[in-house]
């Protein structure tokens, strides 16, 4: 058989077969001291660091990389090696001979207007990130000392308690 019964306010009986197992109550004692239980800990910040660097650039005169030049040198270049010729088969080489020609001093002006001429300058900003540590004091918990019914107890929290520190109290007859 078990019983259960409320006595005052707060406090509870627990009857099983006719013997007393515990009553438990709250109850506030006082805060004689608590100490803050400090550590050190590193801590790792990231920070954007960003410099400037310079680096040359190549420039062209203005050419392109088009195969106009070498095209139309091609065709002016064959163009006057068949006026050159004399007969059908003297046209012919000739044509041929002033294709090659002007397929080759087009190519040479094509190189000439590609050719760089020089070094400009630009300004690039560059960043990356990087981790400062340093070290640091936090708060863990505080170390309690408290008294209660005239008698001192300690105990680690969490948390600052203030003035009081809740307290359960058991009172279980001794048979």
């Amino acid at each position: 058989m078990i019983k259960l019964a409320l006595i005052g306010t707060g406090l509870v009986s627990l009857m099983v077969s006719g013997t007393v197992m515990a009553q438990v109550e709250y109850d506030y004692a006082t805060v004689v001291e608590s100490r803050p239980i400090i550590r050190v800990v590193e801590i790792s910040t990231p920070q954007e660091q960003c410099w400037e660097e310079e680096y040359q650039v190549q420039r062209n005169y203005g050419g392109t990389s088009s195969n106009t030049t070498s095209i139309l040198g091609t065709i002016i270049g064959g163009a006057i090696g068949n006026a050159v010729g004399h007969n059908k088969s003297n046209k012919r080489v000739g044509a041929v001979i002033g294709a090659v020609l002007g397929h080759s001093i087009g190519r040479d002006i094509i190189r000439q207007q590609d050719r760089p001429y020089g070094g400009a300058v630009e300004v690039v900003q560059r960043c990356k990130t990087v981790y400062e540590r340093h070290e640091e004091e936090r708060i863990v918990g505080y170390q309690v000392t408290y008294n209660y019914n005239g008698k001192d107890y300690s105990v680690r929290t969490d948390s600052d308690p203030g003035d009081q520190i809740q307290v359960r109290v058991s009172v279980q007859p001794v048979l």
